[in-house]
């Protein structure tokens, strides 16, 4: 065969050349399949590094916090937001603050640093006797508790306040609205225009109860009316629990108005002005504060920071940044 193939070729060997060529690309197939798991590996490596890096960047450890947890200290805690069950400031969280803050023997007293609108009636009146649960367990240990308003500490936010054993703000921080609301929307005539049919099935005459498709029936007003003005005199009794004689006798600090900081401190909603810092310093008298606000999973932190990075890249590219409102 070796010899056919040298007639018809007139090289000699060319069965081994050509074992020779099978084998070159065979090794340079391998060659190339090595090398490309070594560089996948190191680009994977080096994703690895970055996303590590980046999330140390942006969730950093708090080491001066931790050095002085085991030290006399100022215990904070953030209410922040929206007080609802999911997706804002639970009552589950604060309480789990609160508890580690009141068992730490280090804490020698603790701030509850309020920016918030508001939010559920019973979410806030959780905090509110929980707070003044474990006064009562620790109160061999006279630890006391102020609230510092920072923008907004309205409705529930100022519910919570309210049971400090003294409030602090800005004179520019917008503080009350000590009232209850519920709000609804009516469709009943534009179902009308737009020829729409309501067909509402119950079982039970009020079951319906305000239906936004409906027309308005003075009896169930008249109920919710009752329900909202029971919730708001439980508002009103624990804010005057809270602040007894230090609230000025005016009228108008039930209707649901709200106040500066200024104007507050004249109607004696708070005690006086100042940070959380201040409180800490000069009230207190630990200048450490030791953060015990409900954290976040890291992840979850690090989805934000990327998220917030992202929008910012695109507003920057877009040219939105440089919009203005006139």
């Amino acid at each position: 065969m070796e010899k056919e193939i040298e007639k018809l070729t007139g090289k000699k060997g060319s069965l081994d050349w050509e074992r020779d060529l099978v084998q070159k690309l065979a090794f340079a197939a391998i060659d190339e399949q090595r090398r490309y798991r070594r560089w996948s590996f190191i680009f994977k490596f080096l994703i690895l590094v970055y996303l590590v890096a980046v999330l140390l960047l942006y969730a950093p450890i708090d080491w001066d916090s931790s050095a002085i947890q085991n030290k006399a200290h100022t215990a904070l805690i953030d209410i922040d937001g929206v007080i609802m069950a999911k997706n804002g400031v639970s009552a589950d969280d604060v309480v789990a603050s609160l508890r580690k803050a009141f068992k730490d023997e280090q804490s020698k007293g603790i701030i509850l640093r309020i920016n918030s609108p508001g939010g559920s009636p019973v979410q806030t009146r959780y905090v509110y006797n929980e707070v003044n649960r474990l006064r009562e367990k620790y109160k061999d240990r006279n630890i006391k508790v102020y609230a510092v308003i920072v923008d907004i500490c309205a409705s529930g936010g100022y519910y919570i306040a309210s049971v400090a054993d003294e409030i602090y703000a800005d004179q520019a921080s917008m503080i009350g609205s000590i009232g209850v609301l519920m709000d609804n929307f009516g469709f009943v005539e534009t179902m009308k225009i737009l020829g729409v049919e309501r067909r509402l099935i119950t079982a039970g005459e009020h079951k319906g109860l305000l239906d936004p498709f409906s027309p308005v029936d003075d009896g169930e007003v008249a109920h919710m009316k009752t329900l909202l003005a029971d919730i708001h005199q439980q508002f009103i009794n624990d804010v005057k629990k809270g602040r007894g004689e230090r609230l000025k006798d005016d009228p108008s600090l039930f209707t649901g108005l709200v106040w500066s900081g200024q104007q507050s401190l004249d109607l004696g909603l708070i005690d006086g002005f100042g940070s959380s810092s201040y409180v800490a310093r000069e009230i207190i008298g630990e200048e450490n504060i030791v953060d015990y606000s409900p954290s976040t999973d890291l992840l979850e932190r690090f989805a934000e920071k990327i998220g917030a990075t992202t929008a910012q890249s695109l507003v920057e590219i877009l040219g939105l940044d440089r919009l203005k409102l006139h």
